[in-house]
């Protein structure tokens, strides 16, 4: 007879393994720095400050009405701007709010209620953050959330990062061609955040790795050093990605190096190399090296963390 704990331990195992994924998004969001402390704002003052007082330095030294005018009018186009970003942060701050604030299921869903009442629809930092909620248990859900996002009528940054959101569900999903087309049109270029960068080199390189363009895939990847500490929280998916890409391209000793990395973190990670009949989602991972899957389950069975007929059954 066989033991009745069995199917209750494949299907956490299989949970942990995507959630932790998940989970990921959501603490970025969360976990991301006050915009209002005493050292941003001191920046702030800085860069705005300094060159408007040169500008009028240089104004006063001007004979005649003209000059004085100019820098009136550069000055208050400033104010106007740092008026719009204090606004726009303050509530990127209420939204992050939110986000912190859901830490079940039951939170999550009012979080939701939340972010549905107290924010217009089209506004995009309300929309990304109700598809990280969402994420947590029905990336479908969060996949049609970032889709309202009409990223040709949003700024460039803006659609590039709900592109990316969007291609990383449908990885998740094992929709690797999705992913694929959605990742060909963000462009790196525009983005110079270290963080947010990377995340999106993560989702990109892995994107291209599964579907036939792994060397472009790892080049992409190498120039981000995933044991530089900006990018610690990002450590775990640039080395999910590094793995797909040294797997497709043959490099197979880079390989099992980003593999055991990424198990030094947490072993469960390796579950998402590990084709089942039956996935959370109800899909089976799409372009997964053979190799890749089998040095993955056997670092997984080395650790003792999993079993062999309880948490991974070959499809």
């Amino acid at each position: 007879m066989k033991p009745k704990t069995a199917k209750p331990k494949k299907k956490l195992a299989a949970r942990e393994s995507r959630e932790r994924l998940l989970a990921e998004q959501r603490n970025k969001l969360a976990g991301a720095p006050d915009p209002f402390s005493r050292q941003n704002v001191r920046k702030v003052a800085l860069r705005v400050g300094i060159p408007l007082a040169v500008v009028w330095v240089v104004t006063l030294a001007i004979p005649g009405w003209i000059a004085r005018a100019a820098a009136g009018v550069v000055t208050l186009a400033l104010v106007a701007i740092v008026v719009w970003v204090y606004r726009l942060t303050r509530k990127s701050r209420k939204v992050a709010d939110i986000v912190r604030s859901a830490d079940s299921a039951e939170a999550r869903q009012e979080a939701i209620g939340k972010l549905d009442s107290e924010y217009k629809r089209g506004d995009t930092a309300a929309t990304f953050a109700k598809a990280q909620l969402q994420m947590q248990s029905d990336p479908r859900a969060a996949l049609a959330t970032l889709e309202s996002i009409d990223v040709k009528k949003v700024m460039a940054p803006v659609a590039d990062e709900a592109r990316t959101q969007r291609a990383m569900i449908h990885l998740l999903l094992g929709e690797t061609d999705e992913a694929r087309a959605l990742g060909d049109a963000v462009d790196l270029s525009r983005h110079k955040e270290p963080k947010a960068r990377a995340m999106m080199a993560a989702v990109i390189g892995e994107a291209w790795a599964r579907t036939g363009q792994a060397s472009k895939a790892a080049s992409l990847l190498e120039t981000f050093d995933a044991n530089d500490e900006i990018y610690a929280d990002l450590r775990p998916q640039l080395l999910r990605s590094l793995c797909f890409a040294y797997a497709w391209s043959s490099r197979t000793k880079q390989m099992k190096q980003a593999l055991r990395r990424l198990a030094q973190i947490d072993v469960q990670y390796l579950a998402g190399f590990v084709t089942r009949k039956k996935l959370p989602t109800g899909v089976a991972p799409r372009g997964v090296h053979p190799l890749l899957e089998k040095e993955a389950l056997s670092m997984v069975l080395r650790s003792g963390a999993a079993q062999r007929k309880v948490q991974f059954k070959r499809g």
